[in-house]
């Protein structure tokens, strides 16, 4: 759960009101970035909320495929003075050049050469769990998670994933990336032997090819997003087997991929 008080700072502004300016303060979200060390070795730079690193780092790391299991991970330890977490694993090296992704990790972007993603989306098993859910559901899950959104009620700047039930969240965390709060969540299910297979993917930001990608990797058969997907993936989710619930509004939304999901209200 996101603190205010590390995640956001006040700053000064100026404010247009109905053709008056005026000075004041305005609360600002905090980005940072964050050098992950993989066995003792500078493995990623990760630009992000500070709060959370473990969870996130974790993953991070396990959407990678560098841990699959808890006997993978060795141990943690996160330095918030030098903004460093130092995670050691079960492998005595690094992986393969080819598999690493990126040094940089930025809070909104992938990159990286074509090779990763085919490589990152081939390692993925499809979705089999056949969970229902209705539209009442979704829109309560989304309004929920609007409600307890406190980073983004404060400065507007956060983008929120919280793992349900069909009716209540299970966990939730904010940050100022999309993926990072994402692979927040992942990290939680991870250190905490949470079940995700048999849940849905409540997301504020848009579904992008790499978002669909950490969501198969997690086993989650339903992502429901209030923004928009994008045509790869979809594309993927069909592939994938998993359904894809966007641009989620008052009474409204579209489903793109395997709506056999979601069914009628009783």
């Amino acid at each position: 759960m996101s603190d205010l008080k590390a995640t956001s700072t006040r700053m000064p502004v100026i404010r247009y009101r109905n053709g008056v300016f005026s000075t004041g303060e305005d609360l600002v979200i905090r980005e940072v970035p964050v050098t992950l060390l993989l066995n003792n070795h500078e493995f990623a730079t990760m630009v992000c909320s500070p709060c959370d690193l473990k969870e996130m780092a974790v993953g991070f790391l396990y959407s990678e495929g560098i841990l699959q299991n808890p006997v993978d991970l060795k141990s943690i330890t996160v330095d918030e003075g030098s903004r460093t977490i130092k995670v050691e694993t079960t492998a005595d090296s690094l992986p393969d050049e080819r598999f690493v992704k990126r040094l940089v990790t930025t809070s909104c972007t992938q990159g990286g050469p074509s090779l990763y993603f085919f490589n990152s989306a081939r390692k993925v098993v499809p979705v089999s769990n056949n969970i229902k859910i209705t539209p009442r559901e979704i829109l309560f899950l989304c309004d929920e998670v609007d409600k307890n959104s406190p980073l983004f009620r404060a400065t507007g700047g956060s983008h929120s994933a919280a793992l349900c039930t069909r009716s209540k969240v299970v966990v939730f965390f904010e940050d100022v990336g999309r993926h990072n709060a994402v692979d927040r969540i992942c990290g939680r299910c991870f250190l905490e032997n949470i079940t995700m297979s048999d849940k849905v993917l409540i997301f504020s930001g848009r579904v992008s090819s790499e978002i669909l990608i950490k969501v198969a990797k997690m086993g989650i058969p339903l992502i429901a997003a209030r923004s928009a997907p994008t045509e790869l993936a979809v594309s993927l989710a069909k592939e994938f087997g998993i359904t894809i619930v966007a641009f989620i509004r008052e009474n409204r939304f579209n489903i793109y991929s395997n709506e056999s999901r979601v069914v009628k209200d009783n």
